[in-house]
């Protein structure tokens, strides 16, 4: 074999040898002449020896044979090895697979026979089908094996490595899985056993992965089986679909849908080829909720949202965000939910005095599902807040009207239900609301009212948190808006020094009274409009009020002051029968209350003779004096209504355990009246504020058509307005000689400098 060895190097060298680890002798001497290395070609190639091919074959198929049958190899590996490779170095590889081939295939043939028994029922089928499968793929495995040893030198074994795997995958493909009762039955079987695992019975999920997996490999999965296997899930889930969305709630179908998604993704996971992962979840999708979009929406949307189903309303948005076109149907219920609560809360007359509470909770509530539910969805937010300007504008000021009633409620005094802390957190969230009104300058009016009765009667709760609400305000709306509300505030400050330098004057004056006076100095452009009432003052009164407009048009020549009986509150002190108070009262109940000073009955009309308080305050005065909580005056007979001829007298009982009490002021309370007043000055004021935005435009533009203008107005008028009421103001500055129409073109304007 070592000279066979040599001649295989095919080449030969003419050096000298050394044995081992010694040295040459030359290498011991003193340096000789190199020689040069000459290779050259055998002159003679070996042959095989005859019948060699012949009898290394019959060995070799004695071999694979035995592996087949799963008996033991009686010929040495190391002599099969090197008979192999004699073989394949004189080029007989060829022939070698030629035959190699053949004996597989007869395996194979053979294998089909066994797959004809009928009376097999599906799952003793797939058995044996994977049975089959996996002794073919343990031979083929030892095979493998057999020619790693066989085949060592590094072309043939990657040659034959593939070439034989790739062979035996080929073989049981043609003769076994490509037959069409083995094929049919098994793709039946295994559409059987995953119809029966959806369906809620335990089945051999390692035996789909082995079946599936072998469909796989051998390249025929997609063909055979995936396409039949959507076929019947599209079937399943359709028919699934409609039949639960009409025994289900959709809470529960939602969460079912949930589930049957978890439980295809898990079968791709486990035993199903991962290409079929995107298909079969889109089918589950079509058919769980793409055809039921609309109907889950109007079937179970309101109540959800109605019962705030958080886990519900995210798992919603979640489903309905995996199918295309999803969350747009879902953003419009979601629109019109709002719309429809909202407007339910708003047009309601019956829920006026508990309107901006259920618009506050109601927002929290939106706010809250966006932020948990819906992720944040810009888009969502932005139809929420579309959603809130339509609904809470559909019924024109009253909102904006009990906005500012309701944040006075919260701003005056004696409301111990938040800290400054809570308070800020509301006056943050009301402004969200008040941002969606239109009617701003109606909010305007109301809450300058009541900020005038707050700082007057002293009634504001916290100045911090009456300068933090203007400054949001001015934040919002400009300077233009809060400019008459910080007058207010600066006229509050100015009477404060104001009566600090009066202190000092009265205290000079010859007889300064009794009665200590504090007076506010209000400049009337800032403040709203009071009906000024004439009453009957006490002679001391008088007196004072003289002292003071003497102090005062002394040092501020040329202004005129106009006293506001209205607004008027006074401390006085009570003695009753068995112990003293104060009362703190408004200006006309102190004028009834020191009429018993000098009498113990007096009549309704004697007393609005003596006081001149007008009839219908009078009544509420008494009232509130006499038929309240703390009833300080007797009325007789008892009702609850004043009504002339009824009589009054001081109550000597009386008692109360504060000493100072505060008598219910009963005429600083709206009135209808009141608000039909106000309301009236903000539609002039809009009138003056359409007509200078005309003028301003016109003298601008000079001339303009009649839509041209209108446009423009709608861009300029911060408040709502109707085209009706534009033409009314167009045609009464016309009238007042500010525009002209065109001559010849009625729907053109000039300017008339």
């Amino acid at each position: 074999m070592a000279q066979e060895a040599q001649k295989k190097t095919n080449f030969s060298t003419v050096v000298g040898h050394t044995n081992g680890l010694t040295k040459p002798s030359s290498l011991h001497s003193k340096p000789a002449a190199s020689k040069k290395l000459v290779i050259k070609n055998f002159k003679d190639k070996p042959i095989l020896p005859d019948n060699y091919t012949r009898d290394t074959w019959q060995k070799l198929h004695e071999a694979v044979n035995a592996i087949e049958s799963s008996t033991s190899i009686k010929y040495n590996l190391e002599e099969l090895y090197q008979a192999v490779e004699n073989l394949c170095s004189y080029k007989v590889s060829h022939t070698l697979y030629k035959q190699l081939r053949q004996v597989c295939e007869d395996h194979m043939k053979a294998q089909i026979h066994q797959f004809g028994e009928y009376s097999l029922d599906s799952f003793l089928f797939l058995k044996k089908v994977n049975r089959c499968w996996k002794d073919h793929c343990r031979q083929m495995v030892s095979k493998l094996t057999y020619y790693f040893y066989i085949y060592i030198y590094i072309y043939i074994f990657f040659f034959f490595l593939i070439l034989c795997r790739d062979m035996g995958l080929e073989l049981f493909r043609n003769h076994v899985i490509s037959d069409k009762l083995v094929q049919s039955k098994t793709i039946d079987g295994i559409l059987k056993l995953i119809e029966q695992e959806r369906s809620g019975e335990a089945v051999d999920r390692s035996l789909l992965r082995s079946l599936l997996g072998m469909l796989s490999d051998l390249q025929v999965y997609k063909d055979s089986f995936e396409v039949k296997f959507l076929e019947e899930t599209n079937c399943l889930y359709a028919a699934e679909g409609q039949r639960l969305m009409q025994e289900r709630e959709i809470p529960e179908y939602l969460h079912h849908v949930n589930r049957r998604l978890e439980e295809e993704v898990d079968r791709v996971i486990t035993y199903l080829d991962h290409g079929t992962h995107k298909p079969l979840v889109a089918c589950v999708e079509k058919q769980l909720l793409g055809e039921h979009l609309t109907a889950m929406l109007q079937k179970g949307l309101k109540n959800m949202l109605d019962e705030n189903r958080i886990p519900e309303l995210t798992l919603m948005y979640q489903l309905f965000s995996r199918v295309k076109g999803g969350q747009t149907i879902l953003l419009q219920h979601w629109g019109e939910y709002i719309k429809s609560y909202g407007t339910g809360i708003v047009v309601n007359p019956e829920k006026d005095k508990d309107m901006v509470q259920e618009l506050l909770e109601f927002k929290d509530k939106v706010d809250h599902i966006i932020e948990v539910c819906f992720q944040k969805n810009e888009k969502f937010v932005n139809t929420m807040k579309e959603s809130f300007e339509a609904f809470i504008n559909k019924r024109a000021n009253k909102p904006a009207e009990l906005i500012a009633k309701y944040v006075d409620s919260k701003l005056r005094a004696g409301n111990k239900e938040a800290t400054d802390e809570e308070l800020e957190r509301f006056l943050d969230k009301i402004m969200i609301i008040f941002r969606f009104i239109h009617g701003k300058d109606v909010f305007e009016a109301f809450y300058k009212k009541d900020l005038a009765k707050r700082l007057l009667v002293g009634k504001s709760a916290s100045v911090d948190s009456e300068k933090s609400m203007l400054s949001k305000l001015k934040h919002e709306c400009g300077s233009a808006f809060t400019s008459k509300l910080e007058g207010m505030f600066k006229d509050m400050e100015l009477s404060k020094d104001v009566m600090v330098q009066f202190k000092q004057y009265i205290q000079n004056h010859n007889d300064p009274g009794s009665i200590d006076l504090t007076v506010n100095i209000l400049t009337m452009g800032y403040w709203p409009t009071y009906t000024p009432m004439d009453v009957h003052l006490t002679a001391e009164m008088v007196k004072l009020q003289e002292i003071f407009k003497t102090f005062y048009i002394g040092k501020h020549s040329g202004r005129r002051l106009q006293w506001q009986s209205t607004l008027g509150h006074a401390v006085l002190k009570a003695e009753f029968k068995e112990e003293k108070k104060e009362l703190q009262v408004s200006l006309f109940q102190t004028l009834v209350l020191l009429m018993f000073n000098e009498g113990e009955e007096f009549s309704f009309e004697e007393i609005k003779m003596a006081t001149g308080i007008e009839d219908n305050e009078l009544r509420r005065t008494l009232q509130s004096l006499a038929c309240g909580k703390a009833r300080v005056l007797n009325k007789s007979p008892k009702s609850k209504d004043v009504e002339d001829g009824d009589k009054f007298c001081f109550n000597g009982d009386f008692k109360h355990k504060l000493y100072r009490i505060k008598i219910n002021q009963i005429q600083m309370k709206e009135t209808v009246e009141e608000q039909v007043n106000t309301t009236e000055r903000v539609f002039q004021d809009r009138q003056y504020q359409i007509d200078a935005a005309i003028v301003r435009i016109m003298k601008m533009r000079k001339t303009l058509t009649h839509n041209l203008l209108v446009s423009e107005l709608y861009n300029q008028l911060k408040f709502p307005v109707k085209p009706g009421d534009l033409k009314k103001r167009i045609e009464s500055l016309i009238d007042r000689d500010y525009m002209e129409r065109d001559k010849d073109n009625s729907k053109q304007y000039h300017y008339l400098a």
